[in-house]
């Protein structure tokens, strides 16, 4: 039986894409190869420029409505003197390099740069706490020259692009591969459970 292909289009910035891809993963851990995750970039915040960082922490205190749902991560309120991070596009470059190079490694580096954003209080658009990710991942810090190639910022914005032409109005936002509806919000986990079982099971609605 071919695997149930879902496609995620996310920001690394959202809260609730957090929620989201800690979900899914739950899921892809109890039913093994018979799942298949493919991350998407979508940039709330696609150009450098925000709040001050006392703004900012202000603004993280929401991140305790995402934090308090049943079946999440822990987020936290920001705790560093770092930041508040430029925009959305640096960490979805290094995870687009990352993912051309080794795909086992980039799953470490996405679930990587989530927790130092959400829980570490990380500044995930600083090339210092990329670079450290990067390694952290396992991939070769010589490497990480290739996050600077043109070519990963056009494949980032291009997926943007696409989910704006498909009718995404935000994220986070789930699909099947090759199909054209696709469900957005942070579905509960029992949703995504349910899914993927009747996606299993030949049944694409719900």
């Amino acid at each position: 039986m071919d695997p149930v292909r879902l496609e995620v289009w996310s920001d690394y910035l959202c809260p609730w894409c957090y929620v989201t891809a800690y979900r899914l993963e739950r899921v892809r851990e109890e039913v093994g190869p018979h799942l298949e995750l493919t991350w998407r970039s979508y940039l709330l915040r696609p150009r450098p420029g925000g709040r001050e960082l006392l703004d900012f922490v202000r603004y993280t205190q929401s991140w305790m409505r995402p934090a308090g749902e049943p079946d999440a991560p822990k987020l936290r309120v920001w705790e560093s003197t770092e930041g508040p991070p430029s925009h959305s596009v640096p960490p979805h470059v290094v995870a687009k390099a990352a993912e051309r190079i080794d795909p086992e490694a980039f799953e470490r580096l996405h679930r990587g740069l989530l927790r130092a954003y959400f829980e570490e209080s990380r500044d995930i658009t600083a090339e210092d706490n990329l670079r450290g990710l990067w390694a952290d991942a396992g991939l070769d810090p010589g490497d990480f020259e290739q996050t600077r190639d043109p070519a990963r910022v056009a494949e980032t914005l291009e997926d943007h692009r696409a989910a704006v032409e498909r009718g995404m109005t935000g994220v986070p936002t789930v699909a099947v591969a090759g199909h054209d509806g696709f469900v957005m919000g942070a579905q509960p986990l029992e949703s995504y459970r349910r899914w993927v079982e009747r996606l299993r099971g030949g049944v694409l609605d719900e």
